[in-house]
């Protein structure tokens, strides 16, 4: 291996990947390690490819490590990185990990760790730098600025390091992970165990815990709720979109579900409750209660404001729905919609009531999916309004909750995604989901 015989595993972790041609393919997050009697090798690195996707990188096919980049040979098998149960992460585990100092002079905190080339190839864990514990008090302590001493130490310097000790501050792991994105943060979440969870769930803002809550699979998401304390499980429940929020109630044991319910602020819980009425695969079991909705007197600069917000997603953010007062859902009747390019196309002071679009297509909270998706594919739409029998806006179906439905229940569990080429079709869906319920409709005659 062309490469500097020792590298620091946390001055490591961002550093671009290059295949033999020069081209990147991914960026180093971690170091696997393998432990043994005299402690521990690296058996390969964690990197994140194109798409946030994290896969396994061996050691063996790294040709060069440097400062600024990582060469190797061939290509990438992108399949889901897994940590087998005798592994280590060497970020993910052992940064910030205590250890205890054999001249017994006190506890210190890892704050990296420096691997070196051995003469058969292997890279081995030999170097810790450390920090010592902070001592109440103590001169040096205060000259330090209320920190610890830094030290390099060799491992049979220290204990610990792999014992069973407290884990890893969950904060520190977290900011490892704060540019991610909440499906690619669930996925993280999916693959590290309960406890662990748990602990970062705490450290998570209830908006970002939320939003991955979102994004796990039913069992997963049930354990962590309820393992959560009752008041923290209620803020998050309000922070998630009413429809998902529903499911997951939906989804909770009846006493916890009640007391959840109990315990969120009213009007939260009365839209989380009027979603439960309905049947999960119908407009009003998927809908949003928080569509955009404004008055028609309301001026398109206004419009524009609103549907730049950043925690939108793009489906909600599509269209703009015109009602007369009140303005929550249940809202007055619905005039029609507008969609944002023709937001864009007007004047910024023009009232949108005199733009919208009065030929709506809407749907009642009782239709069925294969009834969404048709319409969606029919009319080339992300969102359909769902209105009462007076017409007044009880909600929104955006896109994503169709697919959400449309998918098999287990597709955020599986490994291995099915190629897509070219964009997907919404009216060949509805075909398949016409033909399955011929089916049905077979089976009980």
């Amino acid at each position: 291996m062309n490469s500097s015989s020792r590298f620091y595993v946390a001055r490591l972790a961002g550093t671009s990947v290059f295949d033999p041609l020069g081209d990147p393919v991914g960026r180093v997050r971690d170091v696997v390690l393998s432990p043994h009697a005299r402690g521990a090798r690296a058996v390969g690195m964690v990197v994140e490819v194109p798409g946030k996707r994290r896969v396994f990188l061996p050691i063996t096919r790294i040709t060069s490590i440097d400062a600024g980049q990582v060469i190797i040979s061939g290509i990438l098998n992108v399949r889901r990185f897994e940590k087998r149960s005798a592994e280590l992460l060497a970020i993910g585990d052992l940064l910030d990990r205590t250890v205890t100092l054999t001249d017994g002079s006190g506890e210190a905190t890892v704050e990296d760790m420096a691997l070196d080339e051995n003469r058969h190839g292997d890279w081995e864990l030999s170097k810790l730098y450390i920090r010592r514990r902070k001592r109440s008090g103590s001169s040096l302590a205060k000259l330090m600025g209320g920190r610890g001493e830094t030290l390099t130490v060799s491992l049979d310097e220290v204990t610990g390091l792999f014992g069973t000790q407290a884990e890893q501050s969950a904060a520190l792991l977290l900011a490892s992970y704060e540019d991610l994105k909440p499906a690619d943060l669930g996925e993280i979440f999916q693959e590290i165990d309960p406890k662990r969870r748990l602990e970062l769930a705490a450290e998570l803002s209830d908006d970002r815990l939320a939003d991955v809550l979102e994004e796990l699979p039913e069992d997963t998401r049930v354990e962590m709720v309820t393992a959560l304390e009752a008041a923290r499980a209620a803020d998050v429940l309000e922070e998630m979109n009413p429809d998902d929020a529903a499911d997951l109630v939906q989804e909770l044991p009846e006493g916890v579900a009640q007391r959840l319910l109990a315990l969120m602020e009213p009007e939260e819980a009365e839209d989380v409750r009027r979603l439960m009425a309905y049947d999960e695969y119908t407009a009003g079991g998927m809908m949003t209660t928080e569509p955009l909705i404004v008055a028609p007197e309301t001026p398109v600069a206004h419009c524009l404001a609103m549907i730049s917000r950043e925690e939108l997603s793009p489906a909600h953010a599509s269209t703009v729905h015109v009602c007369r007062s009140p303005l929550e859902t249940p809202t007055g009747r619905l005039l029609g919609i507008v969609h944002f390019q023709h937001l864009l196309r007007e004047r910024p002071d023009r009232p949108v009531g005199e733009i919208v679009d009065s030929d709506r297509h809407d749907l009642a909270p009782t239709a069925l999916l294969h009834d969404v998706t048709r319409e969606m594919a029919t009319y080339n739409l992300v969102s359909l309004p769902v209105c009462d029998a007076e017409g007044r806006l009880l909600g929104a179906v955006t896109v994503d909750d169709v697919l959400d439905h449309v998918l098999p229940e287990d597709w955020r569990e599986q490994d291995e995604q099915p190629t897509i080429t070219g964009q997907i079709d919404l009216s060949e869906i509805a075909r398949r989901m016409d033909e399955d319920s011929s089916d049905d409709d077979a089976r009980e005659g």
